[in-house]
């Protein structure tokens, strides 16, 4: 960790500008936002490095979750940070339950250790990380698959998600969420949920658009929050297969990228931005976490430009999930419900 004192970045770019999407409870949360997805490739230290180093130039949305294994080196950060002058309230906080804290009484011991860990008193949002109580070791290949594995069980969810309300309730949660749900999972929790969730995190990239889930969000007063938005480059190798395609070579977004003279990763975040999706990108050089942030207040992405990433979708899902698979699923597409049911 970096002994300097925290300091505002002098070439950063002002919060105040930085676009707001108001949330169905009218709060207003920024349009762009840090991951800390690093835990298979980076150090918890170094991720923290970058977190300190993005609130330096700008970002207010820090998307973290148990599971990545550094919330506690990011904690040390915010801390530091608020201790310079950055006030709580204009940090917006975002951690993950994992899957295996979805019993009764699971999730607020789950809360609790984050919140100790980010050393804060409170989250702005608060994920469910997957709808099923399957694990996985870190670094597991492919085929691991948990022998107590099972699929969706809506009465299962329930539970969890009264939990997750009573988090609300209790004042230790601001909003709560779900995250790689499927239109007919939501259809079910829309219906039974006392506190609905303010928002989805999911895949959202050009060549990964899910325009139906997408549409159905909005129409519901969800906010789509878009990981992997620059086509995940460095996502853990038993993600990877021979038909993924990759978004920052696409040919529209290289040439549009030439037009406004930035690199294919800020037209990537453009897009999301003006789509209407918060994207959540990810990296330790400071040079690309800063034009990312950039690239979302300045030169913004023309109609036309909007309509030609539109038309090159390629429905490519480059997180399949297949270790989260229960006995008896046929292939990663049961995590998906693509024919509109929840598989068993």
């Amino acid at each position: 960790m970096s002994k300097e004192k925290f300091t505002i970045a002098l070439d950063g770019v002002d919060p105040d500008k930085v676009p707001k999407k108001t949330l169905c409870t009218g709060e207003k949360i920024p349009s762009i936002g840090f991951g800390t997805f690093g835990s298979d490739h980076v150090s918890a230290e170094e991720v923290a490095e970058a977190v300190r180093g993005a609130i330096s130039v700008g970002y207010r949305l820090i998307d973290c979750a148990a599971v990545y294994g550094n919330e506690h080196a990011i904690g040390e950060v915010l801390q530091e940070v608020m201790q310079a002058g950055i006030k709580r309230e204009e940090l917006w906080i975002v951690s993950k339950l994992w899957n295996d804290m979805h019993g009764e009484g699971d999730v607020l011991i789950a809360c609790a250790k984050t919140l100790k860990d980010l050393k804060l008193e409170y989250l702005d949002l608060y994920l469910v990380h997957w709808p099923f109580p399957n694990t996985h070791p870190p670094g597991c290949d492919v085929n691991y698959r948990d022998p107590s594995a099972r699929p969706y069980i809506h009465e299962e969810f329930m539970k969890t998600w009264r939990q997750m309300e009573r988090l609300v309730k209790a004042g230790l949660v601001r909003h709560i969420g779900t995250s790689n749900m499927t239109i007919p999972k939501l259809k079910l929790l829309l219906r039974d949920a006392e506190i609905k969730p303010v928002c989805n995190e999911m895949e959202l990239h050009p060549h990964f658009q899910q325009p139906e889930l997408f549409k159905f969000l909005i129409d519901n007063g969800i906010t789509p929050i878009g990981f992997c938005p620059l086509g995940s480059p460095n996502r853990p190798e038993r993600d990877r297969t021979p038909e993924d395609t990759v978004v920052l070579e696409d040919p529209v977004i290289v040439k549009i990228a030439q037009n406004h003279n930035v690199h294919p990763a800020v037209v990537c975040l453009k897009w999301a931005v003006q789509r209407g999706q918060i994207p959540i990108p990810f990296s330790t050089k400071r040079e690309h976490y800063l034009s990312n942030i950039k690239g979302v207040v300045e030169d913004p992405l023309t109609e036309e430009e909007m309509k030609e990433i539109e038309a090159i979708d390629k429905n490519c899902r480059l997180i399949k999930g297949q270790v989260f698979l229960w006995p008896g699923a046929k292939d990663w597409r049961d995590l998906w419900d693509e024919d509109g049911e929840i598989a068993t």
